[in-house]
């Protein structure tokens, strides 16, 4: 929304420093509210900067609300100045103003719904087992070699049965996250391949490859089975967050998109 010069300055003023020129602001808890050229500064204003820091884990003291104090004076003294020279009325300043005014509703209504619609423990529970359920109870840490043509692919698996080394034929692959990597894919699930590729992963024994080419959207594989393991999942309580968090997300989606259902859009 703001250029990267804009952003630094609006961060600047939004920060928790205490600029010089404005230690003269009085301390919050003073009797007398502060105001800038006779426009107080309300104190719920203040308070809900504190309670912001606070949920980061900020220190509430009367040092960082005097910091604070002191960033909301110099915010008016600029947007007295901008009120000063008409720029409330400029168009583009009125559109960022509403695409602000929209941006904070959308995101108080989300924390209403989430309030309203909280993600359970029984829940979490049910969708981590669903999860460890989906990857199964093995490992397997492969290699392939991908090409575009089938011949291309007979032709690897010629040389393999030649003596040719696997991790020298994959430097020929299409695939440049594993090419220079001897064709490894590292440690995976089956789950984490397309259908194709992970059924003739399993039947593989180990150090064996395929000897007919696998066809997927991406192209031919040539698929090689170095190890297989038992499966290592996270405990539950080490990913609840990551699960939390997810599951948050996928109920803001199911929200947003029942709305926009009902919605009548021309």
């Amino acid at each position: 929304m703001f250029s990267r010069p804009l952003r630094l300055i609006v961060a600047l003023f939004l920060g928790v420093s205490t600029p010089l020129w404005a230690q003269t602001a009085k301390a919050p808890g003073s009797a007398k509210p502060v105001t800038v050229n006779g426009k107080p500064i309300p104190k719920s204003r203040l308070d809900f900067i504190v309670k912001q820091r606070a949920a980061q884990g900020q220190p509430d003291n009367e040092q960082a609300r005097k910091a604070i104090l002191d960033n909301l004076i110099t915010q008016e003294v600029v947007a007295q100045e901008a009120d000063r020279r008409g720029l409330a009325k400029s168009a583009d300043v009125r559109t960022q103003l509403e695409l602000v005014r929209q941006q904070v509703l959308v995101q108080a209504v989300v924390q209403d719904h989430l309030k309203t619609h909280p993600v359970k423990d029984e829940e979490m529970l049910a969708e981590y087992n669903k999860i460890k359920a989906s990857r199964g109870d093995k490992e397997y840490k492969a290699r392939h070699i991908l090409v575009d043509k089938d011949t291309e692919a007979n032709e690897i698996i010629a040389q393999l049965k030649k003596g040719s080394k696997f991790e020298d034929l994959a430097k020929q692959s299409k695939d440049p996250g594993s090419k220079e990597k001897g064709g490894d894919l590292d440690w995976n699930p089956p789950s984490t391949f397309v259908k194709p590729f992970s059924e003739a992963l399993t039947k593989l024994d180990k150090g064996k490859y395929t000897e007919t080419p696998v066809q997927t959207q991406f192209g031919w594989h040539v698929i090689q089975l170095d190890d297989v393991r038992s499966a290592q999942f996270p405990a539950f309580d080490a990913i609840r967050q990551q699960l939390s968090t997810r599951m948050q997300e996928q109920e803001v989606q199911k929200f947003v998109g029942e709305l926009r259902s009902k919605a009548k859009i021309q």
